[in-house]
């Protein structure tokens, strides 16, 4: 029964999509204009609202983004803004950057003042710069949430959720319970049990008095437990290990500064540690380009779109992944390679370069398979073979090589990172830069179309996320230019090594040290007392140790969603069962829960890409689908008490 006192409903999360569900409900609710009943909106979360857990303010400054300030907004913003209720907050991160770089937001330090004015558009900010917006964002809907709205934060964790009648109760660490209406999940990233191998190696560190480092939020560890001068295994060369490297070295005092020759070189304070770096592909993601756009402005799609994908739905044809999705996407990288590469070294090919785009837009208009021969025939014709791309071996660009020594691998990584920054110096006249933001920018047209089914299973799971996603990643998803530059600053100051490709990490009882090594490398690697995770925790419900999420896996609440894959064997995906938009998990029998909602990195089973913030000035339906949710989610719960009985009594006895 929804209470006298109006509607009640828990937001369980409190980081950005939990704050994006609590300004679309507000919005909502200030939308209508008929009479309406009080209502209550419980954010559960243990940390500040608005930055939550991962953009805490109190973290490192040398943390940063990997999306410029012009990209995220946790609010529609742009043309967002003008296809749902209108937002009571509506500033995105770039310009509520410029407000605190002008000094027009209140309780900034003098050291955020200066980060906002210095950082600009096209900069990467710090994620505790990113996270004063998230609490600013918190604080002004907050201050005015509307007539009737009351908005409490419980600095709580959730500990169990079950139905009790015709609502949901929530208890919390402390003994508090809440009897709420309506429940959305914007959990976030969730702690997770490690897998068997790390499991194993956690079990060998404390048997011989060893450091090993779980996957983790890095603004959670002390960086200080890792002794100056000592070998540091880090498995990972993703985001999370930039976060390493710089806490490593700079945060103990460390100097970058330019040498003239457009490198950086680094003064060692002396109290670094030496990293030894791994990761499957044995060198780290690439860094992004130096542009004033997210998507370099001379990209435009002509295959891989909305529409043509669209055209499979339409004609009643759920798409794989191989088959249908990559050959147009391949072929918009291509097209964005060669014709920036026209552009900048038209000398480069065998025959005039005009002549060279026209036979290659003609092999790539080759509907079917039929564009392949085409275009290896371009290739031979116009493109000396160094020259050439290929898409799927940037996923491996050690790939068939041995080193003697791992004195040869630093020099061939050190030429690799040389090599990325320059590119990405170049901005858009760098043929390969571009051919990543067409992938960039292809990214986001597949996250609309594939969503909520709409690719086969085993395109899902053994193409998209099997082989495709690693590759984006890899390629699109990397840090700032900067870091890459430090990052070969560092090696050339021997202060980070490299394991190389598919590397090896076991525990040496006869030693008792981490023991990493590559078969693709002469000599036998190296030991160390201390092994850094560098990565988040895995992003899988099942495998949660979330109390409130194995509480609710355990006694059917939700459950994990199953696909099945081409030999018919069912695999469980990463994130919760849930209806169609707005998203309502499904219990342990299949049905769907009223009045529960889901919003974010769980919807991994439906959605792709659900760690990407929104795209400030994207349409809904685009770059900014996290507030398409929550938008469905609030207009759905803001519906369901209008039109609920129970507060139709209680408005006749009021």
């Amino acid at each position: 029964m929804i209470s006298m006192e109006g509607a009640e409903v828990a937001v369980i999360g409190g980081g950005p999509r939990g704050t994006s569900v609590l300004e679309r409900l507000i919005a909502h609710r200030k939308a209508f204009a008929g009479p309406q009943d009080p209502l209550t909106i419980h954010i559960v979360d243990p940390f500040d609202p608005g930055p939550g857990h991962v953009w805490r303010t109190d973290q490192s400054r040398l943390f940063l983004m990997n999306t410029p300030s012009l990209f995220p907004t946790v609010v529609p913003v742009g043309e967002a803004a003008a296809e749902v209720p209108t937002s009571p907050v509506p500033v995105g991160f770039d310009s509520w950057r410029r407000l605190a770089a002008s000094g027009g937001v209140e309780g900034l330090t003098p050291e955020e003042t200066a980060e906002a004015a210095r950082v600009g558009s096209a900069g990467f900010p710090s994620r505790a710069l990113y996270g004063r917006y998230l609490a600013w964002v918190y604080a002004a809907l907050t201050a005015d949430p509307g007539e009737g709205v009351t908005v409490i934060h419980h600095r709580r964790e959730a500990l169990s959720l079950r139905r009790a009648g015709a609502r949901w109760e929530l208890q919390l660490d402390g003994g508090e319970v809440l009897g709420v209406d309506g429940v959305v999940l914007a959990l976030g990233h969730l702690p997770a049990r490690l897998n068997p191998e790390q499991g194993v190696l956690q079990d060998g560190a404390a048997r011989f008095g060893l450091q090993y480092w779980p996957p983790a939020v890095p603004g959670d560890l002390d960086w200080k437990r890792l002794p100056a001068g000592k070998n540091v295994l880090v498995r990972g060369l993703g985001l999370n290990f930039f976060d390493v490297m710089i806490q490593l070295t700079q945060g103990r005092g460390g100097r970058f500064t330019d040498d003239g020759s457009g490198r950086l070189t680094y003064t060692p304070s002396g109290r670094e540690p030496v990293l030894i770096a791994a990761s499957r592909r044995g060198v780290p993601y690439r860094a992004k380009a130096a542009i004033t756009s997210y998507i370099p402005r001379g990209i435009s799609l002509s295959y891989c779109t909305v529409e043509t994908l669209g055209a499979f739905a339409e004609a009643g044809i759920q798409p794989g992944f191989d088959h249908d999705v990559w050959p147009l996407l391949h072929r918009d990288v291509l097209a964005a390679y060669y014709r920036t590469l026209a552009r900048v070294r038209p000398d480069a090919f065998l025959r005039p370069a005009d002549a060279a785009l026209e036979e290659l837009r003609t092999a790539l208009d080759i509907a079917g398979p039929g564009w392949l021969p085409a275009l290896q025939e371009f290739l031979d014709r116009n493109v000396p073979e160094e020259l050439q791309l290929n898409v799927e071996a940037l996923a491996q660009p050690f790939a068939g090589r041995r080193f003697a020594d791992s004195a040869a691998l630093t020099e061939a990584v050190l030429e690799y990172l040389d090599e990325d920054a320059a590119g990405s110096a170049r901005g858009e006249d760098d043929p390969l830069k571009m051919a990543i933001g067409a992938m960039n920018a292809g990214r986001t047209v597949i996250k609309q179309v594939v969503a909520d089914g709409g690719l086969t299973d085993s395109g899902w799971y053994a193409e998209l996320r099997g082989w495709f996603e690693p590759l984006v990643e890899g390629l699109a998803s990397g840090p700032p230019p900067l870091r890459i530059a430090q990052l070969a600053a560092l090696v050339r100051a021997d202060l980070v090594r490299f394991v190389g490709p598919n590397p090896q990490f076991v525990l040496d009882p006869d030693d008792g040290v981490f023991r990493a090594s590559s078969p693709w490398v002469g000599d036998p690697g190296f030991t160390a007392g201390y092994l850094v995770e560098a990565m988040m925790p895995a992003n899988q419900v099942s495998t949660s140790l979330s109390v409130l999420m194995r509480q609710m896996l355990e006694e059917g609440v939700v459950r994990p969603r199953l696909r099945m894959v081409e030999d018919g064997v069912p695999v469980v995906s990463a994130g919760l069962d849930v209806t169609l938009p707005p998203y309502r998990p499904l219990s342990g029998t299949g049905e769907a829960q009223p009045g529960l909602y889901v919003c974010g990195l769980q919807l991994a089973s439906v959605q792709w890409g659900t760690a990407i913030a929104a795209e400030a000035g994207a349409s809904l339906n685009a770059g900014a689908r996290t507030l398409l949710d929550a938008d469905a989610i609030a207009e759905a719960l803001i519906a369901s008490f209008r039109d609920s009985p129970d507060l139709q009594t209680a408005d006749s006895r009021a």
